[in-house]
């Protein structure tokens, strides 16, 4: 039986966790320290009681780290510091180089690490989050056999450690963003009392705007009227004592696109590479 010691059960870890024990995994978790709440989200999701991190480690195949992204460096040396033969899978929300300096640590101990990431909800009726995986292939494999067919779909990268954190940087930027700015939108409607007519407009919208890359080339050839939009944007959000950087911050990328004015045809590649310097 493969035994896997979940670090950290909170809502995201502890529904994946169970997803493995449903398929026949022992997960393990460790209750000192932790919330009344993480400790019944524990049990609820079926995971096993450790009596210490030392115990669980000792007996593991793998330990999942799915915590808060601040913690993620610390607790994988919390790891580091016993004895641990097994693989260490760290599949928090942070960056390919805080990826890699983990990546290094886990090294100096002789300790395996696959790159992960989790795009989605916890895993339930209606949501089955993807766990991208990265790094070496044999142990991608073992992993993704862990949560064979549960409602975890683990998807392995071809690539090395770093790819499965970019992505997740990738896709949070926009997702995450997208909800504080819908935020600020209608905060900016009811200061002004037209938010029953923000709402309408909102329910008319049909757009996937981050699946519609072909649109990009017609953005980056519009960005020099856009971007004065922005700042008028802005100074109407600052009037109305409500944060302006989303706006000004949109209009800074936007001046990354002034020499694309009105060239509709460009390739997408070339319009985001623009995006990498001023021009």
């Amino acid at each position: 039986m493969t035994t896997l010691t979940l670090l950290h059960p909170g809502a995201m870890g502890a529904r994946v966790g169970g997803q493995a024990a449903l398929a026949g995994a022992r997960v393990l978790y460790v209750p000192t320290g932790r919330s009344a709440a993480s400790l019944q989200r524990a049990r609820d999701a079926g995971l096993e009681a450790a009596e210490s991190l030392r115990s669980a480690l000792a007996t593991s195949d793998f330990v999942l780290s799915v915590c808060p992204p601040h913690a993620a460096e610390d607790v994988a040396h919390q790891v580091l510091a016993h004895p641990f033969r097994g693989v260490y899978v760290e599949a928090n929300a942070i960056s390919p180089d805080r990826t890699r300096r983990i990546a290094a640590a886990c090294a100096e101990r002789d300790v395996p690490m696959l790159d992960g990431s989790i795009v989605g909800g916890p895993p339930g009726p209606g949501s089955a989050p993807r766990l991208y995986l990265s790094g070496d292939g044999k142990e991608v494999a073992r992993v993704t056999a862990v949560f064979e067919g549960t409602r975890v779909l683990a998807r392995p990268l071809d690539a090395g450690i770093g790819a499965a954190s970019a992505l997740k940087m990738s896709y949070a930027s926009y997702q995450k963003s997208a909800r504080v700015l819908a935020a600020v939108s209608h905060a900016l409607a009811a200061s002004h009392g037209v938010a029953a007519e923000l709402a309408l407009e909102a329910g008319s919208l049909t757009s996937n705007i981050l699946a519609e890359t072909d649109q990009l080339p017609s953005v980056a050839a519009r960005a020099w009227r856009w971007a004065p939009e922005l700042e008028e944007i802005a100074a109407t959000l600052r009037t109305a004592e409500l944060p302006p950087d989303l706006a000004e911050g949109a209009a800074s990328v936007l001046r990354r696109w002034a020499g694309d004015k009105d060239r509709f045809d460009l390739p997408l590649a070339e319009v985001l590479g623009h995006l990498r310097t001023e021009q």
